[in-house]
C-alpha cells in the first residue's frame, strides 16, 4: 500500500467517499495522486482501510438479547455446597479498599455510640503517617444504638474499655454486676457484635466467642441474638445431643480459622462445657461470657477450673449478685476475669476479708470498724476499675411501681407444738452448729431442713412423724384424730392460710395472675393440691421439665388470653433469667439462705415489658428459723452493699452471735426481726416516723414501713388477709409513680 493512501496521511475533515457496500474509495484527482483507470480495487491486499465508527447492532433481535442478559443477571451465583448459608458479612470477595482506612459506621452520625476514637494528629504528623495504618473509630452498629438506653450505652463502653485493656493495663476482663432487669444480655450482645466486626485496626478484634450460661438460658441467649441481630450472625447453641454429636460440633467450631467464620458464637451450658472441656481447650477463643457468673464463686470446683483453663484472654462475667455468701467468693469472681489484681486467695483473706468482716460485726470496736472501713475503701478502689453495677432504681423511668412486702405469719397451734417438740429433742445436736469451727454437721443441716418444711406445712414432715424418726417421737399424738395427709388442710399452716386468702381475693377481685415460688418441690405439690381444691388453673415449672418445654410454658402463660391463673416455680430450676411478665404478683413462700436466689426469683415479674403495678409477698413464719434465715440474708446484703454498691450507711444490726441462734422458737413476738432493729421510728409498735424520703425497696429493712396492724397496709388484698394469720408487715415501694401530663 502506498504511504500516501494511508488513513493517517489523508486530509482531516474531508469526508471520505464510500461505495454502496460501505467500502472506502479514494478521492479522484489531485496533483500527487495518479490513478490507473483500469484498476478497480485500490485497497491493500494485506489490510483493509478503517471502517467509519457507526453504531450497528450485531444482533438482529435486540429485545431477545436484553431479555437473555436480564435472565442471567437475575440468578445470583450459588455455591454448589449442600446446606451452605453463605457469609453473613456482605462484602465482595477479593475487593480491597484503597487509600485511607474508614470506620465501619459513621462516628459523627447523631446518636452514634463511639467506643474508640483515634488520637488526633497534627497536619505535620498526618503527612508523615501511613494512611493505611492509621487507627479508625470503633462505632456500635446504628441498629443497636437505637434500642440502647443511656445506662446500657455506658455499660457497653465500660466493658469495651475493660476487654481492650484500657481500664487496667495488662488485664482484659470485667464483671457486669447490674441488678436483674437492666438488660445485661443486650449490652453483651452489642459488645460481642462490635468485637466480631471492628477494631481500631479496621478489622475484627475477635473471630470467635463463647457464651456459657445455665442450661435453662441457652435457648434464651440464642433467641436474643436472633432478635437483636437478625440475619447478621449465626450462633451455634448446644443444649442437648449425644456425646459424639456434641464433640463433633465443638471440634468443628474450634477448628474455624480466620476472621469470617460461619458460626462465630457458641452458646453452651456450664454442665456441657465441663464435660467437654478437653475439646474446647484445644484452640484459642477471642472472648468468653459467663452468664449467671456467681456459679464460679468456688475457685476449687471443676467448672471453675475448666473455664479458667480456657485459652481466652478477654473475659466477661455477668451476675446481678456478685457477693452471695462471703468475700472469698467475691475474690474468686474477680480472679477469674482479671487474675492477680487481688493477689492470691491467702493474701486476699489476710489483707481484706478478715479486717472487713471484723469491722462489720455489730460488736466490733470503733478501731476495728475504722480499720474495716479503710480496707473496704481500698478494696473498692481496686475492683471498681473492672466491675460496673447499677441498681434497679434506673428502671423507675421505664417500669410501673413495685410494692414489696415482707409478711410475718404466725404458726398454728399444731405447728408450734411440733416445732417445740423437735427443738427440745434435738437441743444437744443444735449446739453443734454453733461450734467454734462454724461447720454444720450433716445432722444439724437435716434438722434445719425439717424445721423449714414444718414452717411451710405439717404435711411435709408427716411421714417423719408417722415413722417416729429422731426428733419426732410421739409427734403423732399432736395431730387431730382421723388426720388424712392426702387431703390438704390450709388451716393448719399459718402461711398456707394467708396464701389461700390471697389467691381467693386476687382471683375474685382482679384480673391479675400470680407466681408462687418455693425452694422445695414438695411444697409445689401442696400448691397443686390447693389449686385443684379451689379450681384454679395452673402451670408448674421445676427441674423435671425439659428446656424446650419450659420456653413453651412460659410463652403460653405470658399470653394475656391464656386462662392459667397460677404459675408454680421451683426457685432452683427457674429462678434465673425467666421472664414472667404475664403475672404482676409473686409470692416467695420460703426464704433461702442465699439472698441472691430470692432476689433472682422475685425479679421474674418486675422487669422490662411489665405494664401493671407489681406486688411481691415474702412469707416468713414469725419467731422461727425462717426469721433467723431472713436476718442472715440482711447481713449478707449489708456486706454486698458495702463492697459492690459502695453504700456506707448500711446499719449493723445483727452480731454474728445472734445469727447462730437458729433453733430457738420465739412465740412471744410479732416480729423477731423488728425486735432486733431496736427501731427508733416505732413507739409501742406504732410507726411514728415515716421512712427516709430517699429510701426504696433496695434500702435496709429498718428504713421500710413497719406495720403491726393493718392500718398502714397499702395493698387492699393483703389488708383483707390480715386477720388470717398475719402478725407484722414490712413494706416499701420501688419508686413514686410519676404523674402523666396530657
Amino acid at each position: 500500500m502506498r504511504r500516501s493512501l494511508a488513513p493517517s496521511q489523508l486530509t482531516p475533515g474531508v469526508k471520505r467517499k464510500t461505495d454502496e457496500n460501505g467500502e472506502w474509495t479514494p478521492k479522484q484527482g489531485g496533483k500527487k495522486l495518479r490513478v490507473n483507470p483500469d484498476q478497480v480495487d485500490y485497497t491493500s491486499p494485506f489490510r483493509k482501510p478503517l471502517l467509519p465508527l457507526v453504531n450497528r447492532s450485531l444482533v438482529t433481535d435486540s429485545t431477545a438479547h436484553e431479555a437473555l442478559i436480564k435472565k442471567i443477571l437475575s440468578k445470583p451465583f450459588k455455591i454448589p455446597i449442600p446446606n451452605y448459608q453463605g457469609s453473613v458479612f456482605n462484602r465482595a470477595l477479593g475487593v480491597r479498599r484503597q487509600g485511607a482506612r474508614r470506620a465501619l459506621h459513621d462516628p459523627f452520625e447523631e446518636g452514634a455510640l463511639v467506643l474508640y476514637s483515634p488520637p488526633e494528629l497534627s497536619a505535620h504528623d498526618q503527612l508523615k503517617s501511613d494512611v493505611e495504618k492509621q487507627p479508625v473509630h470503633v462505632v456500635v452498629d446504628p441498629a443497636l444504638c437505637k434500642v440502647l438506653r443511656p445506662h446500657q450505652r455506658e455499660g457497653v463502653k465500660f466493658m469495651y474499655d475493660c476487654v481492650t485493656g484500657e481500664q487496667i493495663p495488662g488485664s482484659f476482663g470485667c464483671i457486669m454486676a447490674d441488678e436483674m432487669g437492666l438488660g445485661k444480655t443486650l449490652q453483651c450482645i452489642t459488645l460481642l457484635w462490635t468485637l466480631l466486626r471492628q477494631s481500631p485496626d479496621a478489622k475484627p478484634a475477635i473471630s470467635k466467642a463463647i457464651v456459657v450460661s445455665p442450661s435453662s438460658l441457652v435457648k434464651n441467649w440464642y433467641n436474643e441474638i436472633s432478635k437483636w441481630l437478625p440475619g447478621k450472625v449465626n450462633a451455634l447453641a448446644i443444649d442437648s445431643g449425644s456425646k459424639e454429636d456434641i464433640d463433633r460440633n465443638l471440634v468443628q467450631y474450634m477448628q474455624q480459622q480466620g476472621k469470617r467464620n460461619p458460626f462465630p458464637i457458641l452458646i453452651i451450658s456450664y454442665e456441657t462445657f465441663r464435660l467437654h472441656a478437653s475439646v474446647l481447650h484445644q484452640g484459642e477463643v477471642g472472648l468468653v461470657i459467663c452468664d449467671e457468673g456467681h456459679r464460679l464463686k468456688n475457685s476449687e470446683n471443676q467448672t471453675y477450673s475448666a473455664l479458667n483453663a480456657l485459652n481466652a484472654k478477654k473475659r466477661i462475667l455477668l451476675s446481678g449478685t456478685p457477693i452471695q455468701n462471703d468475700l472469698l467468693e467475691y475474690f474468686s469472681l474477680v480472679h477469674f476475669v482479671n487474675g492477680g489484681i487481688l493477689g492470691t486467695a491467702q493474701e486476699f483473706k489476710k489483707k481484706f476479708e478478715t479486717p472487713i468482716l471484723r469491722g462489720r460485726d455489730a460488736d466490733a470496736t470503733d478501731e476495728a470498724h475504722k480499720r474495716g472501713q479503710e480496707k473496704l475503701q481500698e478494696l473498692a478502689t481496686i475492683v471498681n476499675r473492672c466491675i460496673i453495677r447499677r441498681t434497679q432504681a434506673l428502671l423507675t423511668k421505664y417500669l410501673p411501681v413495685k410494692i414489696e412486702q415482707v409478711v410475718c405469719c404466725k404458726l398454728t397451734p399444731l405447728q408450734s407444738a411440733l416445732y417445740q417438740l423437735f427443738v427440745t429433742s434435738k437441743a444437744a445436736e443444735c449446739e453443734k452448729l454453733c461450734a467454734k469451727d462454724g461447720k454444720a454437721t450433716l445432722s444439724s443441716l437435716s434438722s434445719i431442713t425439717q424445721l423449714k418444711k414444718l414452717c411451710n406445712h405439717p404435711d411435709l414432715i408427716y411421714d417423719k412423724c408417722a415413722e417416729g424418726e429422731d426428733g419426732f417421737e410421739g409427734a403423732m399424738d399432736l395431730f387431730p384424730d382421723g388426720y388424712n395427709p392426702k387431703v390438704l388442710k390450709p388451716q393448719i399452716s399459718g402461711k398456707f392460710q394467708v396464701l389461700d386468702y390471697l389467691l381467693a381475693m386476687i382471683k375474685t377481685s382482679t384480673d391479675d395472675k400470680i407466681v408462687l415460688v418455693s425452694n422445695y418441690t414438695q411444697t409445689l405439690d401442696l400448691f397443686e393440691r390447693l389449686c385443684r381444691q379451689r379450681g384454679y388453673l395452673y402451670v408448674r415449672l421445676d427441674g423435671t421439665m425439659s428446656i424446650k418445654k419450659r420456653a413453651k410454658v412460659v410463652e403460653k402463660f405470658n399470653n394475656p388470653a391464656s386462662p392459667e391463673f397460677v404459675f408454680m416455680l421451683s426457685s432452683k430450676a427457674g429462678g434465673c433469667g425467666l421472664n414472667l411478665i404475664g403475672a404482676n404478683r409473686l409470692v416467695m413462700f420460703d426464704p433461702d439462705w442465699n439472698p441472691a436466689n430470692d432476689d433472682q426469683a422475685m425479679a421474674r415479674v418486675w422487669r422490662d415489658g411489665q405494664k401493671k403495678q407489681c406486688y411481691i409477698y415474702r412469707l416468713i413464719a414469725t419467731g422461727t428459723i425462717e426469721e433467723k434465715i431472713f436476718q442472715r440474708q440482711a447481713h449478707k446484703k449489708a456486706l454486698s452493699s458495702c463492697v459492690v454498691d459502695n453504700e456506707e450507711d448500711v446499719e449493723r444490726h445483727f452480731s454474728l452471735g445472734d445469727l447462730r441462734e437458729l433453733f430457738k422458737l420465739n412465740e412471744d413476738t410479732i416480729s423477731d426481726t423488728h425486735d432486733k432493729f431496736k427501731c427508733r421510728r416505732c413507739v409501742n409498735r406504732i410507726q411514728v416516723k415515716a421512712p427516709p424520703v430517699d429510701s426504696d425497696c433496695n434500702s435496709d429493712l429498718s428504713q421500710w414501713n413497719h406495720c403491726a396492724d393493718k392500718k398502714g397496709i397499702v395493698d387492699p388484698i393483703l389488708k383483707g388477709a390480715w386477720e388470717s394469720a398475719v402478725t407484722f408487715v414490712f413494706h416499701h415501694r420501688s419508686h413514686e409513680e410519676q404523674r402523666k401530663t396530657v
